[in-house]
C-alpha cells in the first residue's frame, strides 16, 4: 500500500502588504452593522432596538444610504445582463427549463433564441415541434439574463452568436460569490483553453476553437475528439480553479492564469495535495499583489 508522508518545509516570506490588503466589513447573523437610523435597510438586514442588524453571514455593501449584506454562500440571485451557464432540465411548450444554480428553474423562451442559420422570422409551429432538435434534456448552454421575475425566477436569452449550446469540456460548480463581476466572462487563455465564468457559479472549461462557426446559430456542438495536450491543459485548469475555490480566492481570468502558471512545475494529480496547494496559493497571491501594486 502506497503511503505518503509530509515533512516540514521552509516557507518563503511573503510581502508585508499581503496582510494589509483592503479588508471587507464581514458580519455574522445578529451583528450590529450601524446604530445610525439614517440608513435604509437592504437585503440581509433587519431592524432591532433602533439598530441595523445582519440576518446572514457575509460582507456589508453600501450604496449611498442603502446598506445590504451580500451572503458569502448562497444560491444564485439573477441580475439583468449576467452571463450564466446552465443545463436544460425540461422541454415545455415554447420554452425550455434551465438549471442555473438558483432557487427556481430559469426559463429560455423559443422566441429568445437564434434559429439555426441566424434566420430572423416569427417562430412557427414547425419550430415548436423541432425544439428537441435544437436543445434537449441534459444539454449545457451559455446565455444572458434578460429579465428577473417577481418570484426570483430568471428569463434567459441566447440572441448573440457567442451564446448557445456548449460542446466538449469540463463543468466546475463553485459558489456564485467567488466569481468576480467583469465586463466580459468569456476568456481565451494563452495556455490553449478557454473559460466561461458564469455569474451563477457554473464554470465551463473547453479547448479554444480554431475558427468560430457563425453559420450554426450557436446550436451545433463540436464533438470531434480532443487531443491529449488539450485535455491535460483543461485538467490542470480545472484543478487550479478547485484549488482557488478551496482557498476562497476570487475567480477571474488573471487569478486563474497566474495559478495555472505557478502550478506548471507540479504534476496535474499533485496540485490538490495540501502542501502543494498551500505553496501554489501563496505564490499566486504574491503575484496578484505585485500586479495590483
Amino acid at each position: 500500500m502506497a503511503l505518503e508522508m509530509r515533512l516540514p518545509a521552509v516557507r518563503r516570506p511573503l510581502s508585508e502588504t499581503l496582510g494589509r490588503d483592503s479588508k471587507k466589513h464581514l458580519v455574522v447573523p445578529g451583528d450590529t452593522i450601524t446604530t445610525d437610523t439614517g440608513f435604509m435597510r437592504g437585503h440581509g438586514t433587519y431592524m432591532g432596538e433602533e439598530k441595523l442588524l445582519a440576518s446572514v453571514a457575509g460582507s456589508v455593501e453600501r450604496v449611498n444610504k442603502l446598506i445590504c449584506v451580500k451572503a458569502l454562500k448562497t444560491r444564485y440571485n439573477g441580475e439583468v445582463g449576467d452571463i450564466v451557464v446552465g443545463r436544460i432540465t425540461e422541454v415545455q411548450q415554447k420554452r425550455w427549463k434551465v438549471e442555473t444554480n438558483s432557487r427556481l428553474d430559469s426559463v429560455l423562451l423559443l422566441s429568445s433564441m437564434n434559429l439555426p442559420g441566424g434566420e430572423l422570422r416569427r417562430r412557427s409551429a414547425e419550430d415548436e415541434l423541432a425544439m428537441r432538435g435544437f436543445l434537449q434534456e441534459g444539454d449545457l448552454i451559455s446565455a444572458e439574463v434578460q429579465a428577473v421575475f417577481s418570484d426570483g425566477a430568471v428569463s434567459l436569452h441566447t440572441r448573440s452568436l457567442k451564446y448557445g449550446k456548449l460542446g466538449q469540456g469540463v463543468l466546475v460548480q463553485v459558489s456564485p460569490s467567488l466569481v468576480k463581476r467583469q465586463k466580459t466572462h468569456f476568456h481565451d487563455l494563452p495556455c490553449g483553453a478557454s473559460v466561461i465564468l458564469g455569474n451563477n457559479g457554473f464554470i465551463w472549461i473547453y479547448p479554444t476553437p480554431e475558427h468560430k462557426d457563425e453559420d450554426a446559430g450557436g446550436f451545433i456542438a463540436n464533438l470531434e475528439p480532443v487531443s491529449l495536450a488539450d485535455r491535460e491543459v483543461i485538467s490542470r485548469l480545472r484543478n487550479c480553479i478547485v484549488l482557488l475555490v478551496t482557498q476562497k480566492m476570487l475567480l477571474y481570468d488573471t487569478s486563474i492564469l497566474y495559478c495555472y502558471e505557478v502550478s506548471l512545475p507540479h504534476q496535474i494529480k499533485d496540485i490538490l495535495k495540501p502542501d502543494v496547494m498551500e505553496e501554489i496559493v501563496l505564490e499566486t497571491r504574491q503575484r496578484l499583489l505585485e500586479q495590483e501594486g
